[in-house]
């Protein structure tokens, strides 16, 4: 049973995955272009996770995408709620084709036609091939999982077992829903777990009231893995993975207190169009439970979707911020939830990291430049403590990153989705290098300091005007590492790339004039050609940035 299991559950990945595959950059784009309409949030949620076939896949997404501030927590909320209602679509597959046909006999067929479609050259065959290997997988699992439980009239001591729990009338229901969250958070996949469900109904083990609690819990088990999922996240994805959390248990307690009116409901209404009542025949119980799944998700939706802005300031009250300036910690923001469902979204997930990264190594540049003229030695070393805490940080941020995206190459992606990769790769380097930069810079200030040196007016303007040229190539380097690649200028990198080398070389000219004329001590000297010849550097670096991105566009 449990390797039937296993098969249902690879085959269900495998066909989730390579969906996404196919349709990757179309999700991306749907979710990435949410708007703060709730209903449309819901329809996007629907559709995702009917075409991913997990609403754990949909949610962990959703709480990667948050996460990744692609959308925000108002916008996952409906999202979520449409998630619930997808993952229906599961049971009507299962009772549809798992029970009602023998699809099983098309599985060998079916990996026939898959198996030359996965060695193809071309990416989206091999997709196509994975997604009818893990069609014929998943009811393959389904058929063995049918046959590995045994017939309840073949068996009747199992009865035994079950009968213990089924007569304390709502207590039984508690029994059983606790069953369905326990089974649900230990396997991980509430389809799976609906699965198991389905086929223990159909081989008569319990009776539709304990199988619709059942499903209940499995409403509830499936939020762990977002919780999961947003326990290394940001405070925005732990709100939105908390919201799933409390939108399932509500939906659950006003069921439950209703529960016998509407499994009586759901079993008249089988009955009447059925001919077939799911408390006389086990054969009945697939429709009926489907149906329970289908419609408790869509009444939950239509009841709390009116209630949206009130779960988002009750999770904001439970998830406070707790310190105003924890925003602004530089710290690896959106690739700490692990990679996302598929490697193109990963790469997207690791993007965000590179511009927060790149965010970060430009603000040390502004430090440094306060540093300059700080007079207060409090303030001094509070803002020198930080630009060397941050060239600590950016080592450890080059090498997480470095390490995640060496995780996502060891997946299949796309050729454009392989440049991608190889392009951050290399910009990941110098934007470290930026720091090192930064960093050399303020401990160039903290040896004026310690020495008592002081630059001229004159030579301060000069070195106002290459921190300003400085300035300005790391804000090109920043609006091209904001935007897609297609779109990625270069010219206006070059252009002040050519100012700052010039303009080094004139202040180099004018260095050894000074020293040759005695304007100032070599010391400080050193300490003027040690500043401006560092600037150069840093922009040698961002437009390195810009280069490797262009890359990925310049390569056919």
């Amino acid at each position: 049973m449990v390797g039937s299991l296993g098969m249902f559950l690879f085959g269900m990945k495998m066909m989730s995955e390579s969906l996404q595959k196919v349709a990757g950059s179309k999700m991306r784009s749907i979710l990435s272009a949410m708007t703060s309409n709730r209903f449309f949030g819901v329809l996007t949620g629907f559709f995702v996770t009917t075409v991913v076939q997990s609403s754990s896949a949909t949610t962990v997404m959703v709480v990667g995408f948050v996460n990744a501030g692609l959308i925000t927590l108002k916008e996952s909320i409906g999202v979520i709620m449409g998630a619930n209602i997808g993952t229906t679509v599961t049971g009507w597959v299962i009772t549809l084709f798992g029970f009602k046909v023998a699809i099983s006999d098309y599985s060998l067929p079916m990996i026939a036609i898959a198996l030359p479609l996965i060695f193809s050259r071309i990416g989206n065959r091999r997709s196509w091939g994975e997604f009818l290997l893990g069609f014929a997988l998943l009811f393959l699992g389904l058929d063995f999982l049918k046959n590995s439980v045994p017939n309840i009239n073949e068996n009747p001591e199992i009865m035994s077992f079950v009968e213990r729990f089924t007569g304390l009338g709502f207590t039984s229901t508690l029994i059983f829903l606790g069953i369905g969250t326990l089974l649900t958070v230990i396997i991980q996949s509430s389809s799976a777990t609906m699965a198991l469900t389905f086929v223990m109904c159909n081989q008569g083990w319990i009776e539709f009231p304990m199988a619709a609690a059942m499903v209940l819990g499995e409403n509830i088990g499936t939020t762990v893995t977002s919780n999961i999922a947003a326990s290394v996240g940001n405070l925005s994805a732990k709100r939105a993975a908390r919201v799933h959390l409390i939108f399932n248990l509500l939906g659950v307690i006003w069921m439950l207190a209703i529960f016998n009116q509407f499994t009586y409901w759901i079993d008249h209404f089988v009955t009447h169009h059925n001919g077939v009542s799911p408390s006389e025949s086990p054969a009945a119980i697939p429709t009926a439970l489907a149906l329970f799944h289908t419609s408790f998700n869509i009444l939950n939706v239509l009841i709390f979707i009116w209630f949206t802005p009130l779960l988002q300031k009750l999770v904001i009250k439970m998830i406070p911020q707790r310190d105003k300036d924890s925003e602004e910690d530089f710290r690896l923001k959106f690739i700490t939830t692990g990679m996302l469902s598929t490697p193109e979204l990963s790469l997207l997930q690791a993007k965000k990291e590179v511009q927060f990264f790149a965010k970060h190594t430009s603000k040390m540049f502004g430090f440094f430049r306060k540093l300059l003229y700080e007079t207060s030695d409090k303030k001094f070393n509070k803002l020198y403590t930080k630009i060397q805490k941050y060239e600590g940080i950016c080592d450890n941020v080059e090498v997480e990153i470095t390490n995640y995206l060496s995780q996502v190459s060891q997946h299949k992606i796309s050729e454009q989705g392989r440049r991608r990769m190889r392009s951050m790769l290399k910009l990941v380097g110098d934007l470290e290098s930026v720091g090192d930069c930064n960093f050399n810079l303020a401990r160039s200030v903290n040896r004026m300091r310690e020495k008592k040196i002081t630059f001229s007016e004159e030579a301060m303007e000069k070195l106002e005007l290459m921190f300003n040229l400085v300035e300005e190539s790391l804000e090109i380097m920043r609006d091209n590492l904001n935007v897609d690649e297609q779109h990625v200028i270069l010219d206006k990198a070059v252009q002040i790339e050519d100012q700052i080398n010039n303009y080094r070389n004139q202040l180099k000219a004018d260095h050894l004039d000074n020293l040759s004329k005695n304007v100032y001590s070599y010391e400080a000297g050193i300490l003027f050609n040690d500043i401006f010849s560092e600037c150069e550097k840093l922009g040698d670096y961002a437009i390195n940035v810009s280069e490797a991105l262009k890359e990925v566009s310049s390569k056919k």
